[in-house]
């Protein structure tokens, strides 16, 4: 009988939300699931059993694989290289509640959680994280290790560079064919955050209209 382990790196609040979702995919029957952790909280979650990054290392198991559900873009593309040393297969986790439409292509890594929306003509890098109640409308191009809170609203004709962060709420006005609206890599969109023209890299926007409060180092 062939043996397979499935872990969600991370037990924190967005690894728990997770779980639910990676455990109801049809390409995940069979699989036994654990959490992983650096420093496990607890030796047990939500009933999975929570495991030392080592600990997940050394299961002897047919197939092995994992999802990292860490906000945090510098880690999370930390922990995936880890992972790709010794050889465990990233997954890509999409929940059955959420909506994808024509044209839409998504990069190993990713985390699409329920009532997320992705419309048409988006192109996706890997490892985007999409919190519940987000959408990505037409004619989009979304960077390596981007990263949405909930209810995220990212209009049409925007490009987002990689490693950005955009907080609960934001919303991104739409840009126009060929002159698309820009976030930049490493920006960080503050929550609430009405974000109506382009985001210079490694800066934080805030407010209605969005303006820089600052900036901050870029990621990974």
């Amino acid at each position: 009988m062939t043996c397979k382990v499935f872990g969600v790196f991370g037990a924190s609040g967005f690894g728990r939300e997770v779980m639910p979702v990676a455990r109801g995919m049809d390409d995940l029957e069979g699989f036994d699931f654990v959490f992983v952790d650096d420093n496990p909280p607890a030796a047990e979650i939500n009933g999975y059993k929570v495991l030392t990054y080592q600990e997940f290392v050394d299961v002897n198991a047919d197939v092995k694989s994992i999802i990292v559900a860490i906000a945090d873009a510098g880690i999370r593309r930390n922990i995936e290289a880890r992972c790709a040393n010794d050889d465990i297969k990233l997954c890509t986790v999409v929940s059955e509640k959420s909506l994808k439409m024509d044209q839409v292509k998504i990069g190993d890594g990713a985390v699409i959680c329920p009532f997320v929306t992705l419309t048409s003509n988006i192109k996706i890098g890997k490892s985007f994280h999409a919190n519940i109640y987000s959408y990505v409308a037409h004619d989009c191009v979304i960077g390596d290790y981007v990263t949405f809170a909930p209810a995220v609203k990212c209009n049409g004709n925007v490009k987002i560079e990689n490693n950005a962060y955009i907080g609960t709420g934001a919303i991104i006005k739409q840009g126009k064919p060929g002159k698309p609206l820009i976030i930049g890599e490493g920006a960080v969109v503050g929550m609430g955050a009405v974000v109506t023209k382009n985001v210079p890299a490694g800066a934080v926007v805030v407010g209605n209209p969005a303006k820089p409060l600052g900036h901050k180092r870029l990621g990974g």
